[in-house]
């Protein structure tokens, strides 16, 4: 078995990405701040400042790494512990725009014989992705591939189609939409952001890994830029060029693609970069 990882910062000052490899538990998470631009302390280090995000992903990481339970209940654990930072840091758990978030997706094997795990225990919620590639070239997303900034997305790139559309108008009709969406957090999609109501959209279950050959988690950061949003992601592409290149190829085809359209209007997205944490897992040669 070889294992290889990316944890890589997009274009934003900070990382809110974070990732966790052992031995039989690996997890990617991407922290989502509230609306608001407002700065932290570190939990690990008063001197530095951290978004809510950046907060909300390492809260979640660290949870995790306890390995101690089933991975519901540290899903559930990770997600109070989210909470109690929240109210640490004085944020106002009644306005729903100001909580902060992680998406998260976690995997730990269960053990086979020498030739390896025969089974692997997942749960996902949010923009976190785990993907089985079959020996037979098929492939498999563990948990929901729903896009819910499919909205904001179109609208981003029928406002960029438009010549006459101002930046200043591009800026305040994006930020009504994405405050829209951000306010479906554990209403119309999965999030850990300290709500009880998170514990409704994990998604979970147990894989046999009898023909698999690879197994992949990561944060959206890792998409393969698109010029037309779906309401599904599709990782068809996404397989091919880990398939042909391998993970770190992959992640510098995937920044070529992002420098290459700079102002994000070839391929709809929020930022030039996104940060990134994947997680590779080679079963077979």
């Amino acid at each position: 078995m070889q294992i290889e990882s990316i944890l890589e910062q997009g274009s934003s000052h900070i990382n809110e990405d974070a990732l966790h490899v052992e031995t039989d538990l690996f997890g990617v998470f991407d922290g989502a701040t509230s609306l608001s631009a407002k700065r932290f302390p570190s939990p690990q280090n008063s001197l530095d400042t951290l978004t809510g995000g950046a907060i909300a992903s390492s809260t979640a990481c660290k949870t995790f790494s306890c390995n101690g339970d089933t991975l519901e209940r540290l899903a559930l654990s990770a997600n109070l512990a989210i909470r109690q930072q929240m109210v640490t840091h004085g944020i106002d758990l009644t306005d729903r725009a100001s909580l902060w978030s992680t998406s998260a997706a976690v995997a730990r094997f269960h053990a086979g014989d020498d030739n390896g795990p025969d089974a692997l225990e997942w749960i996902q919620t949010g923009d976190a992705f785990i993907l089985l590639l079959y020996d037979d070239g098929r492939f498999k997303v563990l948990g929901d591939p729903h896009d819910h900034d499919f909205d904001t997305l179109s609208m981003w790139k029928d406002l960029n189609g438009k010549r006459k559309t101002s930046n200043l108008v591009i800026g305040e009709a994006l930020k009504d939409k994405i405050r829209t969406v951000r306010m479906g957090m554990n209403r119309h999609y999965g999030v850990l952001n300290g709500e009880t109501e998170a514990k409704s959209f994990l998604m979970s279950g147990v894989e046999r890994l009898d023909d698999v050959t690879d197994i992949l988690l990561f944060t959206d950061g890792l998409a393969i830029p698109s010029p037309i949003p779906t309401k599904r992601k599709s990782f068809r592409s996404l397989v091919d060029a880990y398939r042909s290149r391998g993970l770190k190829q992959l992640v510098k085809y995937i920044r070529r693609l992002e420098k290459s359209d700079p102002n994000c209007i070839r391929y709809p997205r929020f930022k030039c970069h996104d940060d990134m944490a994947a997680i590779a897992i080679q079963l077979r040669n």
